[in-house]
């Protein structure tokens, strides 16, 4: 047994270093859009109105860490609308980009997730601000400011760019050893194919499952999710379902900004909903990433 932990402790140390430069470098090109786009983006959020489902379908992809949070805080304010809101949550792939980027995930494997997640998203955001069009009486229009703070990166500190890409990496990096440890080890213990008939393969329940681990409003919920489906112990429904569930942080703030616990807690069943029913979609189509 000890010289099991030694080996899965050793091959998942040098595993994680390896990533390191990969995940800096993803950070750092993730921050820069972040200082340059991120207004630009709000921007167009707020003047899209009756498109505004689409362009968060769209611009919620866009690797930018306090993204979700910022659509909580607008739609607090009721310049967005619930259907936005969700198509931003929905489309957020928080630690997922990164991860797989680091692990030299093919491309165009990458491309065809957020592809699926973004047109889910926008979908899925349209036909919430039709059946749901009591959470929209009260949009007033205005302003808000830069909430990315609660995401602790710092990044509206100038010239913090390459620290907060550091202090990123380091903390994901940490993520991916716990996770790629008790992974291994579990491997080691029952082997690799009772690892892949585990219930997050089966259908409906994984998705569900994995949805239930998305609500988690932390990073490490993406990288448990990515991790698991890298290593073949998830399927591709029950991944999509955990990833379009997954909002960041973006939960945390609606919570905190916007007022009434019921209606938070409708939010969160909608976007659940709306998680897992897509992913049990993929699983119905037999789409393969």
């Amino acid at each position: 047994m000890l010289d099991i932990l030694r080996d899965v402790l050793t091959d998942c140390l040098i595993d994680t270093l390896k990533t390191l430069p990969f995940l800096f470098l993803t950070y750092l090109l993730m921050e820069y859009l972040e200082h340059r786009t991120s207004e630009k983006t709000l921007g167009m959020i707020r003047r899209a109105d009756k498109t505004g489902p689409l362009w968060g379908g769209i611009l919620g992809i866009v690797p930018q860490c306090g993204f979700s949070a910022a659509a909580a805080g607008l739609y607090a304010g009721r310049v967005i609308t619930v259907g936005t809101l969700i198509a931003v949550f929905l489309s957020t792939s928080d630690e997922m980009l990164p991860i797989m980027l680091s692990s030299h995930v093919p491309v165009m494997t990458i491309v065809r997730i957020l592809a699926g997640k973004a047109l889910i998203a926008a979908a899925a955001g349209f036909l919430i601000d039709f059946i749901f069009r009591k959470f929209n009486v009260r949009k007033i229009g205005g302003t808000i400011r830069d909430i990315c703070e609660h995401e602790h990166c710092h990044c509206d500190e100038e010239g913090s760019i390459a620290v907060s890409a550091l202090r990123h990496t380091l903390q994901i990096a940490g993520f991916l050893f716990v996770v790629a440890f008790a992974l291994n080890l579990l491997i080691s213990l029952i082997g690799e194919e009772a690892l892949k008939s585990l219930i997050l393969n089966r259908p409906v329940a994984g998705e569900v499952i994995a949805g239930l681990i998305g609500l988690i409003p932390n990073c490490g919920a993406s990288v448990v999710i990515t991790t698991l489906y890298m290593e073949g112990a998830m399927s591709a429904g029950a991944m999509m379902a955990g990833l379009l569930v997954g909002a960041g942080v973006g939960l945390l703030v609606l919570y905190r900004t916007n007022r009434g616990i019921k209606e938070n807690l409708q939010l969160t069943g909608i976007l659940y909903a709306c998680g897992v029913l897509g992913g049990i979609l993929v699983a119905a189509l037999g789409i393969r990433f």
